[in-house]
C-alpha cells in the first residue's frame, strides 16, 4: 500500500468513524427525549447534546483530518481553503456512511424502546411518530423556501465560525480547543434557530438516517412528507457553508496585512 493511499484511507476512516460518534450521540440525544415522551429530556438537553457530540466527533478525527464531519464545511473548504477537490467526494461519502451507520446503531439500541412508544408501528409524525429521532423536518407552517433561508443562513454562520477558527492570522482558540468553540457554536444555532426545522447544518446528519429510517421500517415517505422536505437539509447547508466561507474571507481573511 502506497503512502498516499494509506493517508487517504486514514483521512476517511477517521471521517467516518468521527461522524458516526457525532451522530450517535447526537441521536441519542434526541431518542431519549422522544421515547420518554419528554420526560428525559428537553429542547435544551438536545442543543446541549449536539454540540457535546460536535466536540467529541471531533476528538475522534481532529487530528487526522481536521474533523470536517460534515460535507457543508467540506465544500467550503475546497472552494474557499484550498482542501484539495479530489478528496471532497470521498470526504462526503465517508461522512455520510457514518452518520448512515450511527442510525442504525441508535435505532438498534434503542429498538425495545421503539417498540414500546408505538407498538411496532412505524410512523414519520404524530403522537407515535419516531422518524423525527434521526431526521429534521419542518414547522407545519414553514414551507420550502423558508426552511432553506433557514438552513442557508444556520449553516453559513457555522462556517464563519469554523473558518474563524482555522484562521491562525486571527485570534484561533488554544491547541485542542477549537472543536470546542464550534460545538458552542452548534448549541448557539440550536437555541437560536433550532424552532423552524431543527437546524440539521449537515447533509450527512440528515440524509444518512433518512436512509436507514427508510429501509428500516419507515419507508420512502420519509422522502415524500411534509412536501418533499428531504432536500432542504442537503442544499442548504451546501450553499450555506459556501456562503458563510465567502463571507468570512471576504469581510476577515483577506483583509489580514501582507507579511
Amino acid at each position: 500500500m502506497s503512502d498516499t493511499r494509506g493517508a487517504i484511507i486514514r483521512e476517511l476512516a477517521a471521517e467516518f468513524l468521527g461522524t458516526a460518534v457525532l451522530v450517535t450521540f447526537g441521536l441519542g440525544f434526541v431518542a431519549q427525549k422522544v421515547l420518554s415522551a419528554g420526560e428525559l429530556g428537553s429542547p435544551l438537553s438536545i442543543h446541549l447534546g449536539w454540540g457535546i457530540a460536535v466536540i467529541l466527533g471531533s476528538a475522534v478525527a481532529g487530528g487526522v483530518t481536521g474533523a470536517h464531519l460534515n460535507p457543508a464545511v467540506t465544500l467550503a473548504l475546497a472552494v474557499w481553503r484550498g482542501f484539495p477537490s479530489g478528496k471532497v467526494l470521498p470526504y462526503m461519502a465517508a461522512q455520510l456512511a457514518g452518520a448512515f451507520v450511527a442510525a442504525a446503531l441508535v435505532h438498534a439500541t434503542y429498538a425495545v424502546a421503539l417498540e414500546h412508544f408505538d407498538g411496532g408501528h412505524r410512523q414519520i409524525a404524530g403522537p407515535q411518530g419516531t422518524a423525527g429521532i434521526f431526521s429534521t423536518s419542518p414547522q407545519p407552517f414553514l414551507g420550502l423556501v423558508g426552511g432553506l433561508v433557514d438552513q442557508v443562513v444556520a449553516t453559513a454562520l457555522l462556517a464563519c465560525v469554523v473558518f474563524a477558527v482555522g484562521d491562525r492570522r486571527n485570534a484561533p482558540p488554544v491547541a485542542g480547543l477549537g472543536p470546542v468553540v464550534v460545538g458552542l457554536t452548534v448549541i448557539a444555532i440550536g437555541m437560536a434557530f433550532g424552532f423552524n426545522c431543527g437546524y440539521a447544518v449537515n447533509p450527512a446528519r440528515d440524509l444518512g438516517p433518512r436512509l436507514w429510517t427508510a429501509v428500516a421500517g419507515w419507508g420512502g415517505r420519509v422522502f415524500t412528507a411534509d412536501g418533499g422536505w428531504w432536500w432542504v437539509p442537503i442544499v442548504g447547508p451546501l450553499v450555506g457553508g459556501v456562503l458563510g466561507g465567502a463571507i468570512y474571507e471576504w469581510l476577515v481573511g483577506s483583509r489580514f496585512p501582507e507579511r
